[in-house]
């Protein structure tokens, strides 16, 4: 299962989450899911409802507990992960493999 997780300022817009996802799928194939802390949700879910792919809601407090390979100092700062993009498609490919479809 391919699971995108996306991370981004408040300030951005749905086209920036398109043309992104447009990358990654022509660089690494179609994705079977997308994922999101709560707070990115909305534009996530937006993105989902546009491409017909299904979206998991992580917590944003469990984004600590993922072992990212990223380590932006900025992210660890703000969010206590090297990477919240990362942190959240781990987190959400783990609770799909434990069953737990949020």
């Amino acid at each position: 299962m391919r699971v995108a997780g996306f991370g981004f300022r408040r300030a951005a817009r749905l086209a920036s989450l398109i043309e992104a996802l447009a990358r990654l799928e022509a660089q690494h194939g179609r994705v079977d899911r997308l994922a999101a802390t709560q707070a990115m949700l909305p534009l996530v879910e937006a993105l989902g409802r546009e491409h017909g792919i299904p979206v998991v809601g992580v917590a944003e407090g469990d984004l600590p507990q993922a072992a990212t390979l990223t380590r932006s100092r900025h992210s660890l700062a703000a969010r206590g992960t090297g990477s919240v993009a990362e942190a959240v498609a781990l987190l959400a490919t783990a609770a799909l493999a434990k069953g737990d479809s949020t």
